[in-house]
Formats: structure tokens, sequence, C-alpha cells
């Protein structure tokens, strides 16, 4: 009876250790953008926009209301959105062409970038390079896809958040549940043997 007892309190006390809210891969990120190898290239939402030094760096829009980046020709626009979603929306029908970019979010994230994915496209064609160039930094090479006007193309970046390794408490929870167990056990089996 007292070992089922054990066995619940352990149980209870795994779930209350492990369950946790998991941070949003993007959530506080800062954002240093490129387009077509040129810092100048990329426009951000926290300089409105505006061509001057620095622009290039924008901090993820937390309302989600509009994007992140134009590129400074004003063909794309990029949104990022705090779950590790990356769009890229063109503002006109562009025809391929030697579009390239790249994001890097420093020490923002939360963990390194362990995955960069293409998701879908909707109004635009071909196959996007999608490459992670650091665990920090990723790089999208767009010259293989053309673009109805208002086009679309997502994929998703996902970082490795320390939530994902079994955290110190809970191993130590269950190891002393096992030890419980087999001193319980051990009491039992010696308590029959003085029976006997």
């Amino acid at each position: 009876m007292k070992t089922k007892h054990i066995l619940q309190a352990l149980a209870l006390a795994t779930c209350a250790a492990t369950v946790h809210a998991t941070p949003l891969p993007l959530q506080d990120a800062v954002i240093t953008a490129s387009y077509n190898g040129a810092a100048d290239g990329m426009l951000g939402l926290d300089h409105n926009f505006a061509q001057e030094p620095g622009s290039n760096t924008s901090r993820l829009d937390p309302t989600e209301t509009g994007v992140e980046f134009f590129t400074s020709d004003y063909l794309f626009g990029i949104d990022f959105s705090a779950s590790g979603a990356l769009t890229v929306i063109a503002n006109g029908a562009n025809p391929p062409g030697a579009y390239s970019m790249r994001f890097d979010f420093g020490s923002s994230l939360p963990g390194a970038i362990r995955a960069f994915s293409f998701v879908g496209t909707n109004g635009a064609s071909g196959v996007p390079g999608l490459s992670i160039v650091d665990a920090h930094t990723i790089a999208l090479d767009l010259s293989g896809v053309s673009w109805e006007e208002f086009g679309s193309l997502t994929a998703q970046v996902d970082v490795a958040l320390g939530a994902e390794v079994p955290e110190p408490a809970s191993t130590a929870i269950l190891l002393g549940g096992f030890a419980a167990m087999a001193l319980a056990s051990r009491a039992r089996s010696r308590s029959r043997s003085r029976l006997q």
C-alpha cells in the first residue's frame, strides 16, 4: 500500500516539474537583415522603413500587424511570427531574379537555430534555397522562384529550447522514487524472511 502511495506522489511530482510554459522561439527576437548581400538593401519596421544607418535591424513586431522588413527596391515584404514562421510577400508579379536574403538573430534567441524548412507557397512557384548559416543566422535564395502579385512563400525557423532537455529536478525526483521503491521492497523482503 505504501508503495502505491509513493508511486502516486512520484507521478504527481514529475508532472508538476515538467509542465511549464515553453517560450516562443522568436518572441523577443532582434533581427539584422541583408538583401542581395547589402545591409542597406533592407528597411526595418523599427526605423519606419526609412533608408538610414541601422535601418536593417528591427525587433519582432509583437502585434503581428505588419511586416518587419521591406527590401529597399520594395519588391518584397518580410514578416516573422513569434512562433517561428517567416513569410516573404511579393509586392508585384516578379519574375525569377537574383533575390537573396539573410537574417541574423544574434543573441536574442532562446537557443540555437536547429532547423529551417520550407512550408509552402501561395501565388509563387519554384523552389527556394534555404540554409542555416550558423546558430543564429538563416539565409534565403529566391532566384528560382516566380511570383504573382502578393504571392507569398513561408518557411519555419525552429529553435532548440532548453525545455527540450530533461530537467535535473525531474531526473532527481524519478531517481528518488526508484530508490524509495527499492527500499520498500527490501524492507518487505526482510520482514517476510523474519516471519519464516
